[in-house]
C-alpha cells in the first residue's frame, strides 16, 4: 500500500492584547490532550486552531476565541502569515490581531488548555508555542512574515 502523501495544514492564532499584555493559554502537558499536530504540549499558546471547511478568516478567528475562552471577537484583522513546520507537521499559520472583543478569558476546554493568563510582551513565559512566538514577533517588529 502506498504511503499517504503529507499535506500542509492551515491554522491560525488570535493575538488578544489588553493594556500591553497578551493572552496565552497553557497547553496540557499530555500530548494526547494538548491536541497539537505540531506537538505544543506544555507550551503557552494564543487562542486558535484550524480553519473549518468554507470558513472565512474572521469567522474562524471568532469561533476559536469563543470556543477556547468564552470571549466574543467583534473585529479582527490579519496581522501576519507564517510557515510553521517541524518533524511532525507543517502548517501555514495566519496570525490575527483582535481589534475589538468582549468578555473575560475562561477555561472552556480544560482537557486541552489548563489556564489562561495575561503576559507582558517583554516578559513572556519561557515555553511559548513556536507559531504564537512568530505572531508576537511579527507584531513587535511590524512584519507580515518571518522568512526562514
Amino acid at each position: 500500500m502506498a504511503e499517504e502523501k503529507k499535506r500542509v495544514g492551515s491554522g491560525f492564532g488570535v493575538m488578544v492584547l489588553k493594556e500591553g499584555k497578551v493572552l496565552l493559554g497553557k497547553r496540557h502537558e499530555d500530548a494526547t490532550k494538548a491536541d497539537s499536530e505540531l506537538h505544543g504540549e506544555g507550551t503557552w499558546t494564543m487562542p486558535g486552531g484550524k480553519f473549518e471547511w468554507g470558513e472565512s478568516f474572521s469567522v474562524g478567528a471568532a469561533r476559536e476565541l469563543k470556543e477556547e475562552t468564552g470571549m466574543i471577537l467583534t473585529k479582527s484583522k490579519v496581522l501576519c502569515v507564517n510557515n510553521d513546520k517541524n518533524e511532525h507537521a507543517h502548517f501555514v499559520t495566519v496570525g490575527f490581531f483582535a481589534e475589538e472583543f468582549t468578555g473575560e478569558a475562561r477555561v472552556m476546554e480544560p482537557d486541552e488548555i489548563t489556564e489562561w493568563k495575561w503576559f507582558s510582551l517583554n516578559e513572556l513565559p519561557s515555553k511559548v508555542f513556536p507559531p504564537s512566538t512568530k505572531v508576537i514577533k511579527c507584531y513587535l517588529e511590524k512584519k507580515f512574515t518571518l522568512e526562514e
